[in-house]
């Protein structure tokens, strides 16, 4: 791509690159608080269902209400009787009157009624004569007021419930705009029929919430005399205590929700602090490094100075940018060593056909003919070595490294020697390995490419009739192959810098522009994609003088 279409790229690029906006509540924190309370607004709602618990204080009522009532019909029916007529016993309303009122006064919140066989009312404990004969009527206490900001959670609690689903409870309370006040009255027959049939059943008790909040039980028991039933009294109690009882326990649960709430809502702004945020500041360092504004000091030191998967993650970004950048610079001087390598022949070559056209010598002409020739090849080894080296990494990135056994590659090798060296000049090539094999992992056509590059760069400073070794063995794990020669060895100063892109230093009798300086480089490179390492030292005898090159290539065993 020209270079201008490489700019408008990055700048498209650059325009597509999102922005991180900070948010005050980013996604992840709303799933953390969502993942955080939802568990506990369930339990919130199992627990705000208290019909059981309702039910249970309402039977108590009812049971306490109930035996109450067969206490004062019991009274009744033995001091508010006449038994003129044994088989036909009557109340006596004044008597009845009066002793009504006596037994509901430690009971102000109770009222209780006596009725006639026939339903007519005989005694009401709520009306009281006054002195010039008039009746009064005592009201019931007020409902508990609990202000206007309880009594409106209250009744949200309430309209809340009425949508939830619930079970019919054991024990039915009337909230319709019928519901009867303390003004409701029982049914005397059904009563009187149940109790002169024998039937073990009790009149159910009516429990109803009037339209100014009470909750009045009533229950009726009939009131008897020789087995004779003579009345029914009925009792109405206003059973603040169950709403005052599921008042506080209502409040005691949205209390501990709230705490709950602020509580969970508290840590989960503390986990999106040390983890949403932390992951938004890596997003944008991510973005800042493929905008080429993050070359260095991107990943915020606070990050990677953590002991935690946050630091772990921000210590593997900036590894990766790190790798990035330096693949990046290897790459520039990549391209500049190319340019320069390419560069030499090239002049070489101008230099020579300028040359060519001012000079008419055919000696001279000839001479500069081959020298245009040998550039030529030194260009077309250059370029194929460019080309191999610049898809190594893609080509090592996509296949998998599998158990080779390095012996047979080397004994294939051998047999080649074998078949086309001169034996009057070129080295032999002998191998030294386990007779059992020795796998490694790696990818073996870029193996063979290793061991064919160091065997060829061996043979070239080999002297004629020289010795070749390559010995096989296992060392720390590792496999380790050794290529030796009976060379001049390697200058000290260069055992490192041989592995270097476009190095060369050839033997004075080698053709000129056979070997680019790519060959030791690309081995190094497919080494250490395999895992391995490569290195290079002088084989010294006993008295420390150079025998030859050696070099060593550790690779991973299966």
């Amino acid at each position: 791509m020209p270079d201008g279409g490489i700019l408008s790229g990055l700048s498209r690029a650059a325009t597509r690159t999102p922005r991180f906006r900070q948010r005050w509540v980013s996604p992840l924190l709303r799933r953390i608080l969502l993942v955080n309370a939802l568990p506990l607004a369930l339990l919130v709602v199992a627990l705000m269902y208290l019909d059981q618990y309702q039910n249970g204080l309402l039977e108590a009522q009812v049971t306490a209400l109930r035996e109450q009532a067969r206490v004062f019909a019991g009274a009744l029916g033995e001091s508010a009787v006449r038994t003129t007529d044994p088989d036909n016993p009557r109340l006596v309303p004044e008597v009845a009157r009066s002793l009504l009122r006596r037994l509901t006064e430690p009971t102000p919140d109770a009222q209780a009624r006596l009725y006639a066989p026939d339903g007519t009312i005989l005694a009401d404990s709520r009306l009281r004569p006054g002195p010039d004969g008039t009746i009064t009527t005592e009201p019931l206490p007020p409902a508990a007021d609990h202000g206007p900001v309880l009594g409106m959670i209250g009744r949200i609690y309430d309209a809340v419930l009425s949508l939830l689903p619930h079970q019919a409870p054991s024990t039915l309370v009337d909230v319709t705009a019928s519901a009867g006040g303390p003004e409701w009255q029982p049914d005397v027959k059904q009563e009187l029929r149940l109790n002169s049939s024998g039937d073990s059943n009790q009149t159910p008790p009516y429990i109803r919430r009037t339209r100014d909040n009470h909750l009045l039980v009533t229950v009726a028991v009939p009131v008897e005399r020789d087995k004779h039933t003579v009345g029914i009294i009925s009792l109405t109690r206003d059973a603040q205590e169950v709403d005052e009882s599921l008042f506080t326990v209502r409040m005691s649960i949205l209390a501990l929700f709230g705490m709950a709430l602020a509580l969970t809502v508290l840590l989960s702004w503390y986990m999106s602090l040390t983890i949403a945020r932390p992951i938004l500041r890596l997003a944008e360092a991510a973005a800042d490094m493929r905008e080429g504004r993050g070359r260095s000091g991107s990943v915020p030191p606070a990050l990677l100075a953590r002991r935690d998967e946050v630091g772990m993650l921000a210590s593997a970004l900036a590894d990766s940018a790190a790798a990035l950048w330096e693949r990046m610079d290897a790459i520039e001087r990549f391209a500049a060593d190319v340019a320069h390598e390419i560069k030499n022949p090239l002049s070489s070559i101008r230099s020579a056909i300028e040359t060519l056209r001012r000079i008419d010598d055919p000696g001279r002409q000839r001479q500069l003919l081959t020298i245009i020739a040998q550039d030529v090849v030194r260009l077309d080894r250059l370029i194929s070595d460019v080309s191999d080296a610049s898809r190594l990494d893609a080509e090592l990135s996509r296949v998998t490294a599998e158990p080779v056994d390095v012996v047979p590659i080397l004994r294939t090798l051998q047999e080649l020697n074998e078949a086309t060296r001169d034996a009057d000049t070129d080295p032999k090539l002998d191998v030294v390995a386990p007779p059992n094999g020795m796998a490694v992992w790696a990818v073996e056509d870029r193996l063979v490419q290793v061991l064919r590059n160091l065997i060829g760069n061996a043979h070239s400073f080999s002297p004629p009739r020289g010795r070749i070794v390559v010995r096989v063995r296992e060392a720390g794990g590792m496999a380790e192959l050794c290529v030796e020669d009976e060379g001049p060895g390697i200058p000290n100063a260069n055992l490192e810098h041989i592995f270097d892109r476009f190095y060369s230093e050839r033997p004075k009798s080698e053709s000129f522009g056979h070997h680019s300086g790519l060959g030791l480089s690309i081995s190094r490179q497919i080494v250490e994609a395999l895992g391995g390492q490569i290195s290079a030292e002088n084989r010294r005898d006993a008295a420390g003088r150079v025998q030859g090159a050696r070099f060593i290539v550790r690779l991973p065993t299966v």
